[in-house]
Formats: structure tokens, sequence, C-alpha cells
């Protein structure tokens, strides 16, 4: 895996934070919170995480 993709992974789960963050501030709604994904959310952020440590 290249540094540009290792970025780019990166990235999308900070995305995936931030995005998660502002549904529990209620800043935005989604539905990702009727459903009970955040989560699971968090789990995919963190395991984009892991893979890019690599």
């Amino acid at each position: 895996m290249n540094k540009s993709t290792k970025n780019t992974l990166r990235l999308i789960s900070i995305i995936i934070v931030l995005v998660l963050v502002l549904m529990e501030l209620n800043i935005i709604t989604a539905v990702a919170v009727t459903l009970n994904l955040k989560f699971w959310l968090m789990v995919a952020a963190y395991a984009v995480t892991l893979i890019t440590l690599k």
C-alpha cells in the first residue's frame, strides 16, 4: 500500500469520526442515528486506521 492510499484511508476514518461527533452533538441527523449504527461506524473508522498503520 503506497503512501497516498494510506493518507486517503486516514482521511476517510477522520471524516467518519467527525460525522459521528456531529451526530452525537445533534448538529446533523442521519439514518445511522435511528438505526443505531454509531458503534459500528466507529469500529470501521478504527479498523481503517489500524490498516494504515502497517
